[in-house]
């Protein structure tokens, strides 16, 4: 094992030292961010009113992906939406 890899496994040590403690912070921020993101594209279909539905309309297809899971951290047993059921 050369002298680089010898400091390159050290350093990598240390990023994950100082990385570990604050790494379920930025993934639990990362969540409630997706969430609010999903809100929002599906506000519209929700019974909100969305100033921006002609914007967000576009994403609706890469959020239904996710949606199961989105509605199941929101505490929804079922769908919320009528015309889309997903479980």
């Amino acid at each position: 094992m050369s002298l680089r890899d010898k400091w390159r496994a050290f350093a990598d040590g240390l990023t994950e030292y100082y990385a570990a403690p604050y790494r379920a912070g930025f993934i639990k921020a990362r969540q409630q961010e997706d969430d609010l993101f999903m809100m929002l594209v599906m506000s519209e279909a929700l019974g909100v009113p969305n100033p921006a539905s002609y914007y967000t309309l576009e994403l609706l297809p890469v959020v239904y992906e996710d949606f199961h899971a989105w509605h199941k951290r929101m505490g929804m047993e079922h769908s919320p939406l009528e015309n889309f059921k997903c479980c």
